[in-house]
């Protein structure tokens, strides 16, 4: 007999059922590998868990169907892994399944894996020696699981110091899996470890063809690869005798999956951490809230550098305020956004013929206005659309083309205006001008750069979209950082200080005339936490906010989207702890797509996309996916209809 997990993506259905064996198909029917059984009727997919001589079931049993493949491909960790992923996030197994393991090749799946012939050694770890515990912890990825907190020190070659562990790991017999951000991530950190590990391991990614992808995840599966590369998908890897894995920069937002159950990177490796007693460790140069947790729990360590090192290899850093009495006597920056210091800051980098980067929210020409004062958007007064500056400099309305001769501000009087977020390629065109003869680059949307050529340059890109700088940027430059930390979001400072970092870690050290000119108020948090280059304070300071405030991962919270009358309906039936609290219904968070369906959804077109928060404290956690699984088994059973979405610890909250 077989007990087989049928992947139907129902709740009520999530759990194992047993079916007989023919005597034919009794050699080829083992624990991991691909079946086909009928499920009401029909056949389904699934996956034999396990051979079993007993069932529990009093009724007759079915037949297996057929053995789809012989290749074992849900390994007994895999399964156990996706068992408990599926728990955290209340989601079904079978959805974790099918983010884990990529769809079967067939031609693929009966090609032979060539064996590895690469002998890999022990490299030099001499610039881990900055960081005080970095030896310790290498020690303990032999036989141990050490779990850590990597904040990288600014200029640090971070691709480098990954391929280094990835080696080191693979010296000493065990596996290895490092999750990156994206492809430009991926491509950097292979190009580092492959000399050092040679045939050995593979890279995973999305943009891989089918065949590929599931050629290279066989490669890893039947063991002749001990190292995966890849995004986010790439933690479940069925890599044998897992030592450590890695997750570099797990606040990017492309870590978030999409597809139920929503998993995130970070807490699946701490789940597989916790299983496969395997190291852990989470880099970069900022912190999350998330990482601070764990560290302040005594679960995980700081590995991280003293501070005499931390300031000789930071840049200088000077914030001035669009309020600041030297930004209003500049004329520069009232028309350009861009101050004289920045200027002088890119003069400066020139000179020496270093690159320079202006940093703007996002890619684009045509720039809103607002009031110089109050930052109030300058609308129009006929139709209340917004103006634009033409080509001869005069306002006008974007909507109706109305020119507007003598506008005033609404709210504090004033008559003077000044572009709010002026795209890349604007910016460019207006920094082109001030710096004649210096070639001028952009970089973001859909022409992302990933290196430019030694030299004075000057490049214009949207956060992330910072192409590598052979020996650095000599000066960045950061303006409209208002459009940043003004997002109603609760991870809108977070977010704002880990790409402020990001960029600023790719700046010379002051020492070799490094500079970072921010246009904001420098007595900001966020603003402070990059001028003293302290992520691991700021960091603190959130997750201290966030205690007070009751937000993840202080409390475990679940977000229930959908139209209004559905998502009550759902979370009153919910059989709640008494400590849980339950907030909303309110208007999805800006930019948060509804849930899948909800263009076909009819029943009452009067309902809005809403959203409803349970939290419970962290220790209840548990509790609260148990009560969301049980409240989609009841709309399951009852044939309740509506597009719904259920998620935990959701990245966007609002």
């Amino acid at each position: 007999m077989a007990r087989v997990l049928p992947v139907l993506g129902l709740a009520h259905l999530d759990r194992p059922f047993d079916y007989l064996i023919d005597v034919d198909q009794d050699e080829a029917a083992q624990p991991g590998v691909r079946v086909r059984v009928r499920f009401s009727g029909r056949l389904v997919d699934g996956y034999l868990l396990e051979r079993i001589d007993k069932s529990d079931h009093p009724g007759k049993l079915g037949w297996l169907d057929r053995v789809v493949s012989a290749e074992p491909v849900l390994t007994p960790q895999l399964a156990t892994l996706c068992r408990a992923v599926a728990d955290r996030y209340a989601g079904t197994m079978g959805d974790v399944v099918r983010l884990a393991i990529p769809p079967r090749h067939a031609r693929t799946e009966k090609e032979t894996t060539p064996e590895p012939t690469a002998v890999v050694e022990t490299p030099e770890l001499t610039d881990w020696h900055r960081y005080p515990l970095a030896d310790s912890y290498v020690e303990n990825l032999v036989d141990g699981h050490p779990r850590a907190v990597w904040q990288a020190l600014p200029g640090e070659d971070w691709p480098r110091r990954l391929a280094e562990l990835a080696a080191a790991t693979l010296a000493a017999g065990r596996g290895c899996i490092l999750t990156v951000p994206d492809q430009r991530d991926l491509d950097r950190v292979w190009a580092e470890v492959e000399p050092l590990i040679g045939d050995r391991g593979v890279a995973l990614s999305a943009g891989l063809g089918p065949t590929a992808r599931y050629r290279r995840w066989l490669a890893v599966r039947r063991g002749a690869a001990q190292l995966v590369i890849g995004t986010r998908s790439a933690v479940f890897a069925p890599v044998a005798d897992l030592g450590l894995v890695v997750v570099w920069d797990d606040g990017d937002d492309s870590m978030s999956d999409p597809r139920a159950p929503y998993p995130h990177p970070r807490e699946v490796a701490v789940l597989r951490s916790h299983h496969e007693r395997c190291g852990l460790l989470l880099g970069g140069f900022a912190r999350t809230a998330e990482a601070q947790a764990l560290v302040a729990s005594g679960w995980a360590h700081d590995l991280v550098a003293d501070r005499a090192t931390v300031r000789t290899r930071s840049p200088r850093v000077q914030a001035i305020s669009d309020d600041d009495r030297q930004i209003a006597r500049d004329p520069m920056a009232r028309s350009a956004r861009i101050p004289e210091v920045a200027f002088d800051a890119a003069r400066s980098a020139f000179a020496a013929d270093r690159p320079v980067v202006f940093s703007v929210p996002r890619r684009g020409y045509v720039p809103s206005l607002a009031c110089t004062r109050c930052r109030e958007h300058a609308r129009c007064r006929a139709c209340h659309g917004p103006l634009q500056l033409d080509s001869d400099q005069r306002l006008s309305c974007r909507w109706c083309g109305r020119p507007e001769r003598s506008f005033r501000c609404p709210e504090c009087g004033n008559t003077s205006v000044r572009a709010t977020v002026t795209g890349a390629r604007r910016t460019a065109e207006e920094l082109g001008r001030a710096f004649a003869g210096v070639p001028v680059l952009t970089s973001g949307g859909d022409t992302i750069l990933d290196e430019i050529e030694p030299g004075a340059r000057l490049v214009v890109a949207t956060p992330g979209a910072e192409p590598v700088a052979p020996g650095g940027y000599g000066a960045a430059i950061v303006v409209d950082t208002w459009a940043q930390l003004d997002r109603a979001d609760l991870r809108a400072e977070e977010h704002a200080v880990r790409r402020w970092m990001a960029l600023a870690a790719m700046v010379t050290p002051h020492g070799d005339g490094g500079r970072v000119v921010i246009v904001a108020d420098s007595s900001l948090a966020p603003v402070q936490a990059l001028i003293r280059w302290d992520p691991v304070g700021f960091a603190s300071i959130q997750l201290r906010q966030r205690v007070e405030l009751g937000f993840p991962p202080a409390v475990t919270m679940a977000s229930v989207d959908g139209p209004t009358g559905v998502i009550t309906d759902f979370v009153e039936h919910l059989e709640l702890p008494t400590d849980a609290d339950v907030l909303g219904p309110v208007p999805l968070p800006p930019g948060v797509r509804p849930p899948a369906g909800s263009a076909e959804w009819e029943a009452a077109p009067d309902d809005e996309m809403d959203r409803i928060l349970v939290r419970l404290p962290r220790k209840h956690g548990r509790l609260l996916a148990e009560a969301l699984v049980a409240g989609q088994v009841r709309r399951n059973t009852h044939r309740q209809t509506g597009p719904i979405r259920v998620q935990i610890d959701p990245p966007t909250i609002g």
